[in-house]
């Protein structure tokens, strides 16, 4: 009760300052440092949506990302009560644009202030970068909510402090990214008008801000032309969710919820109701980590452990403010005509693949014959970054005014393949992944192409750092030059033993393996005839060895490189000619890995 009138008593003053603003003040150039992530201290009139402040930005998205002028902005927007508060965010304009305008919705990025996307956009740390990148090269200008509550602002006791992001609040994450829309309006230089064409992507908690978006901008921002929403991995069900995540892998989802929404509702989510000194303790904690910390810190734990009289989710379920709290984050309620485009791993580890699937099935009951579902053979965060290419494909489809396609007649929901258990370590698996590769012959300086039917398969436990697995390289035909002429060789690259080594994550989502595969490699054939056995005297020891942003295994940049020493051939009458022409040490090979095509059977 004191929280909740402390917390009307700050707004009462809010509502009285602005009932004495009379006019939109004009948005300024904010400071360079970090003190540009304060809200204003008296409350900003003029419709939610306004620019409150500007500055010129420079980030870092990697080696490959194209020339860009990026701003962050402070605007007014409001939560899921409806009350103004003030977001965070960046506008990226690529240049020679094509003047359409993507919004960006990113996912869990943790609750600390350090984990805002802004902020790690700057760093250089942001583990969406390839899909921001992937926008961006299609010449769209993007724009990237932080969402609310990664900004200092007055606290109950009408202070100054840090704000706590209000994480899973569906409707505000929905009008945050919104009102990004109108506040770009207003920024010259950044291209958006308005009769910018828009369209809003997201994946995960971005997911779910990009169905809310659906959901709610014909009557929050009626004026803005929005073409298309894609949205992947959706937790469209709250409860249904928290299930799946408590004493799980993914438990720091869950306890993120719980901080988010005592952040936006705390008088019907109250966290004093329920928690214990250890759940106290645990949730602050969880307020100074970005996502793959928690990830890791928090993995299979169980509510029971952070509540009073170690009570779980039914019993916590039975209290009625705290369930219709959280039914009220639920997708589907709201009717939306907007063409979408949905999609969701099989192999999902932290959210049940029937939340997107039911979410369509239910768009599409609303008389939405504009959605199109499709299928990936993925985990979460691999689905996240191949679902950039057929996302932004689609999208541009809905910029070019092609009618959107839908599967809405296919009622069906998969299975799910994911290798996680209740309880369980954190598994990757790559399921005969395509494998593109190339051998570099030293001696002759030639390169090898190994068939594009090449496969890798491989389970990795990210809990143990243990990584097994299988190549499978088809019998091919290489063409290679000798002392001037082109000969056809028959190749064939056998297996010996399994894939090993080790996969590990680490709390700033850089992805590190480090294994090991070898093969025979034979000569079958020179010039079309055949010479029987021609086998390399011991394997080809291949190391597969990389370190980069976990991002990179869904985008197929996960490339292992390197060099690997022939040793002799031996078993036929041409062994020691082959031997000359090929065994050699410091060989170079480059094996690039891209997961399979999604499918829209579903």
């Amino acid at each position: 009760m004191k929280n909740a009138q402390a917390r009307l008593t700050v707004l009462a003053a809010s509502v009285a300052a602005l009932t004495m603003s009379v006019a939109a003040q004009a948005a300024t150039v904010g400071p360079n440092d970090d003190s540009f992530y304060t809200a204003p201290s008296t409350p900003v009139a003029g419709e939610h949506g306004t620019l409150i402040s500007y500055r010129k930005a420079t980030v870092n998205l990697g080696k490959d990302a194209p020339g860009v002028t990026a701003w962050n902005v402070l605007y007014k927007s409001q939560d899921s009560d409806n009350f103004d508060n003030t977001v965070s965010g960046t506008i990226l304009t690529p240049a020679g644009g094509n003047g359409n305008v993507l919004v960006y919705a990113v996912g869990t990025h943790g609750l600390a202030a350090k984990c805002a996307p802004s902020r790690q956009m700057a760093a250089g740390t942001d583990y969406e970068a390839n899909n921001i990148n992937a926008a961006l090269k299609a010449g769209y200008t993007v724009l990237v909510s932080d969402y609310a509550g990664y900004i200092k602002d007055l606290n109950l006791e009408g202070q100054l402090a840090d704000g706590v992001p209000t994480y899973l609040a569906g409707k505000s994450q929905g009008h945050a990214v919104l009102d990004l829309v109108r506040a770009a309006r207003q920024l010259s230089g950044s291209g958006v008008t308005a009769s910018s064409k828009v369209g809003i992507w997201g994946f995960s908690q971005g997911g779910q801000t990009a169905g809310w978006a659906a959901e709610t901008h014909k009557a929050y921002t009626p004026e803005t032309n929005i073409v298309g929403i894609a949205g992947g991995g959706i937790p469209a069900n709250f409860i249904n969710a928290a299930y799946l995540l408590d004493g799980s892998i993914g438990a720091a989802f869950l306890a993120g919820g719980v901080v988010g929404l005592n952040a936006q509702y705390p008088e019907t989510l109250n966290i004093d109701l329920i928690a214990s000194e250890a759940g106290f303790a645990a949730l602050d904690k969880l307020k100074t980590q970005c996502v793959f910390e928690a990830l890791l810190d928090l993995q299979n734990k169980s509510l029971t452990a952070f509540t009073t009289g170690n009570i779980g989710l039914d019993q916590i379920l039975k209290i009625k403010d705290i369930r219709d709290t959280l039914n009220a984050q639920n997708l589907g309620s709201g009717a939306t005509s907007v063409p979408l485009y949905l999609f969701h791993g099989q192999a999902d580890e932290f959210i049940g693949i029937d939340q997107t699937t039911t979410l369509k099935n239910t768009y599409c009951a609303a008389g939405n014959k504009n959605v199109q579902f499709d299928l990936y053979p993925s985990e979460h965060i691999v689905t996240m970054t191949q679902g950039a290419g057929p996302a932004l494909a689609w999208m541009a489809d809905r910029f070019g005014g092609k009618a959107a396609p839908n599967n809405c007649s296919i009622k069906t929901v998969p299975t799910s393949t994911s290798a996680v258990t209740k309880g369980g370590d954190l598994i990757v698996k790559l399921d005969g992944w395509k494998l593109n590769a190339t051998m570099h012959l030293k001696t002759l300086n030639q390169d090898i192409v190994l068939p594009d039917t090449s496969t890798l398969t491989v389970t990795s436990n990210i809990t143990k750092a243990s990584m097994t697995g299988s190549m499978n390289v088809p019998e091919f035909k290489a063409r290679v030059t000798i002392i001037g002429i082109g000969a056809q060789t028959g190749v064939r690259v056998t297996p010996v033993g399994q894939v090993t080594g080790s996969t590990t994550l680490d709390k700033n989502g850089t992805l590190a393996i480090k294994g090991t595969a070898q093969a025979d490699i034979t000569v079958t054939s020179v010039w079309g005839i055949p010479f029987g056995e021609c086998k390399t005297v011991s394997p080809v020891t291949f190391p597969l060895n990389y370190s980069g942003p976990v991002g990179d295994l869904g985008a197929g940049k996960v490339t292992f490189a390197g060099t690997a020493d022939i040793p002799q051939i031996k078993g036929c009458f041409i062994s020691g000619i082959l031997s000359a022409l090929m065994t050699a040490k410091g060989n170079g090979f480059n094996f690039q890995i891209a997961p399979q095509a999604p499918k829209s059977t579903y």
